[in-house]
């Protein structure tokens, strides 16, 4: 399993027009960005990178970042990008989790993606509904599908079991492996 690794440099940032450390992942979350504004009609301030998905777990703060966001005009979460390396089929689960358990959530869609194959995931049955690059909804097919959500936040023991089950995706990254070697320097969260 390929980490994030810092490469020592610097990049232009797609949506912010900043100087950002160049990543290991960086050029397919860039990609990704350019395709959501260019393609898919996703106005740029509908968007945030790297946004930290926290959660305690022992009385221990866990994050995951989350790769993009995209937002409605009131700030609601509407979509979760996680850029994946490898097999996108192995991240469905952690994905799912990730949309009930995301901070002004539950948000009603999950993208996976490697950048050469993307699943769509309905957070409330934590299922694939669609796959390949081209199912990625545009903005305003994304707008519209989510009015169709009214998910509530979970009660706080299913929350409890879903943030278990989440940790167990990520911890893997966060406490065991290489996560020394693999975390970027002065990111400040432990993913």
């Amino acid at each position: 399993m390929m980490h994030e690794t810092s490469l020592g440099g610097t990049i232009r940032d797609y949506l912010s027009g900043e100087d950002i450390e160049e990543t290991t992942y960086e050029e397919f979350r860039q990609a990704l960005a350019k395709l959501l504004v260019e393609e898919l009609d996703y106005p740029k301030e509908s968007l945030k990178a790297k946004v930290d998905l926290c959660f305690p777990v022992d009385g221990e703060e866990m994050c995951r970042t989350m790769d993009l966001v995209a937002y409605d005009d009131k700030g609601n979460p509407l979509m979760l990008v996680m850029f994946c390396a490898g097999d996108v089929g192995s991240y469905e689960r952690e994905a799912g989790c990730a949309g009930w358990l995301f901070q002004g959530g539950p948000v009603p869609f999950v993208v996976i993606s490697n950048s050469m194959e993307a699943f769509l995931i309905e957070t409330e049955t934590r299922n694939i509904i669609a796959s390949g690059m081209d199912s990625i909804p545009k903005y305003d097919e994304l707008l519209e599908r989510a009015a169709k959500y009214k998910l509530e936040p979970l009660p706080e023991e299913r929350r409890n079991r879903i943030e278990r089950i989440f940790y167990t995706y990520t911890g893997f990254l966060q406490g065991t492996c290489c996560s020394e070697s693999c975390s970027l320097p002065g990111s400040g969260s432990k993913s």
